[in-house]
């Protein structure tokens, strides 16, 4: 526990007068926004997920992929419109937790950069977030394929 600095009555009193006015956070009503909104989000892409198998004769295993996609570029898309700032005010993390959240940061990065032209600005600026998670996610895969491959030569 930390240990507290002795105050001189000024500030002691400053202390009082300022958590008199401190804004309560509605931690419980951030709870319950941040839970509908990700499930709204996620109930979104099981439909879609339910569409592509439908329509496109895709199976369960196979529809993740491009649902995935269609998410990433539906939140694109409202980013740009400027309609996911107002779901992630309302929604927190919620928002931000799904997959959506990623092609939020992605395009979010690029239209502030806009401004200093679409190769070193957009271009440049694209990458910020997407850039580190795209080789983790590459390195990943060669880790496992690599362990995959060392199973399999080991046993048979």
């Amino acid at each position: 526990m930390a240990k507290k600095k002795n105050l001189n009555p000024d500030q002691q009193k400053y202390q009082q007068l300022q958590k008199k006015h401190e804004l309560k956070r509605p931690v419980l009503m951030n709870c319950i926004r941040a839970f509908w909104v990700g499930g709204l989000i996620c109930l979104i892409g099981q439909a879609i997920t339910y569409f592509y198998i439908y329509f496109f004769n895709f199976t369960e295993q196979t529809a993740g992929n491009p649902t995935v996609a269609t998410l990433i570029f539906i939140s694109m898309l409202l980013t740009g419109f400027g309609i996911y700032d107002h779901l992630g005010q309302f929604g927190g993390a919620g928002s931000a937790v799904p997959v959506t959240g990623f092609g939020n940061a992605v395009i979010s990065a690029a239209i502030e950069h806009r401004s200093e032209g679409y190769v070193l600005g957009v271009g440049g600026n694209i990458f910020k977030l997407a850039g580190s998670v795209i080789v983790f996610g590459v390195f990943s895969a060669f880790v496992v394929a690599l362990i995959k491959t060392l199973i399999g030569m080991i046993g048979g």
